[in-house]
């Protein structure tokens, strides 16, 4: 019985020893990695990369994520929240004067030209326009035409078949006075373009909603697209709010516009020749300090991570770049990541397998940069170009969701103070962003007209496009219940 006491203390001695030991050793291991590092401890940025490195690994195959990086936010809620005065909603019904439309008269062909949002918007005006001259509307560039279209094409005559190049921004009065004239002499009327062939305003009730319902509800992408765009929207909000930031910095469109500041002179004459050598781009000498002065220049990476630092929105805060190839890649994108280290985009959000169906295809990948776009917390376009402005109107449409319009003309004059040493990020900085963008976040409002002093074709470049704030043809004000 001795023998077995001794043994069962010696045993319960060496358990202890054990624990002892193993407590120790741990303790050790966290004061070395305290007290004794082997090297320098990832920075704000690294940390970010090596999250989003794991990003292919760490998402499950209903897209949802499992790790929690950049979940914490700053407490300033209004950051996120919408403005208040948004009570509004979508309303496209008819109202009792509208007739149906009666016969058609002939067909009008539509060549759709641009990219992806440019023809959306083309289509949907040719929609109005089929409806304005009592046309049946054949979009030839991508589909099929109908049967009994077919023998019209093959049987086509000059006397029956008219190539038309219509009129830009051209009114109600255009199309029914002289265009459906030549239904008196030609069954076909072919478009030639597609973009722009309506006015923004001044146009009836029915044409204006009949536009709206094409383009914010009829034009739909095709369900595979939609799938991957909504898939990409969930694993986003894993990572908690965040802003879908549309960045305009690629080669062609920097060389087209003239804009080189914040470039290498390698860079600014490689994009000078590029414009110089490019015959359907008219404008060759552009003064690019000019250009940025008016506001006529998409911002650079850098300056939209101090718009965002001072408008509020923390470092940690997911940010989705909706955009095609960045000119100059890393090198000109350090100074946003500097600022915001979660940079995601559809690349890094899925697999190179997922990404395949579309990857040939860049309306198909603009698509999904459009669905994620619509649904992020809060948006910001770099440039008012057709995406922003497609953006932004249906957000608008959708219940005027948070939108960030950029001052670029009074932003360039805080900009260059930063540059001549003379303004510091901080909190002065921040009060006069935050001043100047406080009316500028999405806000109801009516479309604006055009510039004061213009004429011309120019009058109506001035004006705020129709699909980039269909208020008040398409938005009404929400009916309130009212009180018993």
């Amino acid at each position: 019985m001795r023998g077995c006491n001794l043994g069962s203390r010696t045993l319960s001695l060496l358990r202890r020893l054990l624990i002892f030991a193993i407590g120790a050793i741990t303790v050790v291991a966290i004061l070395a990695g305290h007290f004794f590092p082997s090297s320098r401890p990832p920075g704000r940025a690294e940390t970010a990369r090596l999250e989003i490195e794991l990003v292919h690994e760490n998402y499950s195959r209903d897209g949802s994520k499992q790790f929690d990086a950049g979940r914490k936010f700053s407490k300033s809620g209004n950051l996120w929240i919408l403005s208040p005065h948004r009570n509004t909603m979508p309303c496209l019904e008819q109202n009792s004067s509208y007739t149906p439309p009666s016969a058609t008269r002939g067909y009008l062909v539509v060549h759709t030209n641009g990219g992806l949002n440019q023809m959306r918007m083309g289509i949907s005006d040719m929609v109005a326009i089929a409806r304005i001259i009592n046309a049946t509307l054949s979009k030839v560039a991508q589909c099929k035409k109908p049967k009994n279209l077919k023998t019209s094409f093959h049987t086509a005559t000059s006397r029956m078949s008219l190539m038309k190049n219509t009129s830009s921004w051209s009114n109600q009065e255009y199309y029914t006075d002289e265009i459906s004239q030549l239904w008196n002499s030609h069954q076909v009327i072919k478009a030639a373009k597609s973009d722009s062939r309506l006015a923004n305003n001044n146009l009836s009730a029915e044409v204006q909603k009949l536009r709206c319902h094409a383009f914010f509800e009829a034009l739909q992408f095709a369900p595979r697209i939609k799938a991957f765009g909504n898939l990409l929207v969930k694993r986003m909000r894993s990572h908690g709010r965040y802003i879908a930031l549309h960045l305009r910095y690629e080669k062609d469109m920097l060389a087209f516009s003239g804009c080189t500041y914040g470039l290498s002179p390698e860079e600014a004459d490689e994009l000078t020749k590029i414009r110089e050598s490019t015959p359907h781009w008219t404008v060759k000498d552009i003064d690019p300090l000019e250009q940025r002065a008016k506001g006529y220049c998409p911002l650079t990476p850098k300056e939209v991570g101090i718009l965002l630092s001072a408008m509020g929105y923390p470092s940690n805060t997911p940010i989705y770049v909706a955009a095609g190839e960045i000119y100059g890649g890393q090198v000109h994108m350090a100074d946003l990541q500097a600022h915001f280290p979660m940079l995601l985009n559809k690349e890094m959000l899925s697999s190179p397998e997922e990404l395949k169906p579309f990857t040939s295809f860049a309306s198909q990948m603009a698509a999904l940069d459009y669905i994620v776009s619509v649904e992020s917390d809060v948006f910001v376009p770099s440039y008012s170009g057709n995406m922003a402005r497609a953006v932004a109107g249906h957000r608008r449409f959708l219940g005027h969701r948070k939108t960030i319009s950029p001052d670029r003309k009074a932003l360039v004059i805080l900009f260059n103070k930063i540059e001549r040493g003379k303004l510091r990020e901080g909190k002065n900085l921040s009060k006069l962003i935050t001043s100047i963008h406080r009316k500028r976040q999405g806000s109801p409002r009516k479309r604006r007209g055009p510039i004061s002093g213009t004429r011309g074709k120019e009058r109506f470049r001035s004006e705020e496009a129709f699909y980039e704030n269909p208020l008040p043809d398409c938005i009404c004000p929400m009916e309130t219940p009212r009180k018993r």
